[in-house]
């Protein structure tokens, strides 16, 4: 389960990311972008990140994933779409030339302190 490996980074580049001059505070939320070709089950990476941020700055923080769908722009028409199927060809050409221009995403968007 590299779900495990991934919560564990996330704790370490949150918890470094706390100002020195603010180490007692309380992390409430992490924020994060998942693309759906990352290849990570949000349900895990939430189960793995409850288990890591015990005894840790984000000890009861909230693990929140949006889910970026997966975009793909057609190189021979410009057409550009939602992927929702596993058929990657044009949906106005019928194109196989395409780049996937979004969904493979992993970013901690943002980490949400509490008021002290």
């Amino acid at each position: 389960m590299h779900e495990m490996g991934i919560a564990l980074e996330i704790v370490e580049i949150a918890s470094a990311s706390i100002p020195e001059g603010m180490k007692n505070i309380r992390v409430e939320k992490v924020n994060l972008k998942v693309g759906k070709l990352a290849a990570i089950v949000p349900e895990s990476l939430r189960f793995c990140f409850e288990i890591v941020v015990k005894d840790t700055p984000l000890s009861g923080a909230q693990l929140v994933i949006e889910e970026v769908p997966v975009v793909a722009i057609c190189n021979e028409c410009s057409a550009e779409w939602t992927i929702t199927g596993p058929v990657f060809t044009c949906v106005k050409c019928g194109s196989g030339s395409i780049r996937v221009i979004s969904g493979r995403e992993l970013d901690i968007v943002s980490i949400e302190i509490a008021d002290p």
